[in-house]
């Protein structure tokens, strides 16, 4: 499958880019606002074409599926431009604004004939997999999840970072908290209601940190929460995230069962080179697993375009989306309000 890239964003140079090329795929086009940017990115990274407007790589009969890496705002908007040209899109995180929006992004998508995707790269990794069975299937009830990926924007400059822009949907809850929101969500389905605290430290019209509890109900003689959103008897339940960018790099999940734990650190943002582990215990019994070094951006793209060719529903679906995207919809509602706030 040959991708255009609409965008010179650091993430597209220095990730997605070489993980598309270590794939059976490849990268024929590479688009900029600023065609001799998009020029000079294409003969570093040895891409083909080059073009000054996105239109013009949409134009381009060679391109099958499109990775758009904008800003958070313009997802929606280029992602149905490329869709009205016949290409599937691979999205960054988030996907849209809100819920609505991604909702009828996936609905506009499907009218089209398309697949859409949302580019959360670390769930193709085999520790989360890994991390996700393990609870599903070797611990006991689960009666806690914590995630966090913080990170400290002071780099020089960083005043005019597109994440501390509130017209672009910036802020830490939408740049690194849906991380936090994916993994919890991962591990304990769905949350009934949801309270936040944020700041806005930089004050710039964004929180630059956040903390969120998310509250689930568990049904008598179950031993996991509901993966509905009707209204239940709380049992204790709960999910606990965090984000900012005000601290050092924090990456982390933990989650509590009636007879263990499972543990992880640097679990979203895991480079080619590393080997990561993952920790967990029961009923006393403590195990490490370590896997290989893999490149998730790589399995990404491979497990993108084998559900494009296989017409089937992309490991990070419509509803997976949507049920992030709800989630974080609400914890951004609660930190503004300052109170409860219902899940969808």
């Amino acid at each position: 499958m040959d991708f255009g890239v609409i965008s010179t964003a650091q993430i597209a140079r220095e990730d997605v880019i070489p993980g598309i090329q270590k794939s059976d795929h490849r990268v024929a086009a590479i688009a900029s606002r600023d065609g001799d940017r998009a020029r000079a990115v294409a003969d570093e990274l040895g891409i083909e074409r080059a073009y000054g407007s996105y239109e013009a790589l949409f134009a381009d009969e060679g391109i099958d599926a499109v990775y758009n890496p904008l800003p958070n705002a313009l997802h929606a908007e280029w992602t149905r431009r490329a869709a009205d040209h016949g290409l599937h899109v691979l999205c960054e995180k988030p996907l849209a604004v809100d819920a609505a929006e991604a909702a009828d992004l996936f609905a506009y998508c499907e009218d089209a004939g398309v697949t859409l995707m949302e580019a959360f790269m670390y769930r193709f990794h085999p520790r989360t997999i890994r991390a996700r069975e393990i609870v599903a299937e070797e611990l006991g009830e689960v009666r806690s999840a914590t995630a966090s990926f913080t990170f400290n924007m002071r780099w020089p400059g960083h005043e005019s970072d597109i994440r501390l822009d509130p017209d672009l949907a910036g802020g830490s809850l939408m740049d690194v908290g849906c991380y936090a929101v994916s993994a919890v969500r991962g591990f304990l389905g769905e949350p009934e209601r949801a309270v936040a605290s944020s700041a806005d430290t930089r004050e710039s019209g964004v929180d630059t940190q956040l903390s969120g509890l998310l509250e689930y109900a568990v049904e008598r003689g179950s031993t996991s929460p509901r993966s509905t959103s009707s209204r239940g008897d709380p049992d204790g339940v709960t999910g606990r995230v965090h984000c900012g960018f005000d601290t050092e790099s924090v990456q982390h999940y933990r989650v509590e069962t009636v007879d263990g734990w499972l543990e992880a650190t640097d679990t979203f943002d895991v480079t080619p080179a590393t080997e990561p582990s993952l920790t967990y215990s029961v009923d006393g019994r403590e195990v490490t697993e370590t896997f290989d070094a893999v490149d998730q951006y790589t399995l990404e793209v491979e497990g993108f375009t084998e559900a494009v060719e296989r017409g089937e529903e992309p490991l990070v679906g419509r509803e997976d989306t949507l049920g992030t995207m709800r989630t974080i919809d609400a914890l951004a509602e609660s930190a503004e309000t300052d109170s409860w706030t219902t899940v969808g």
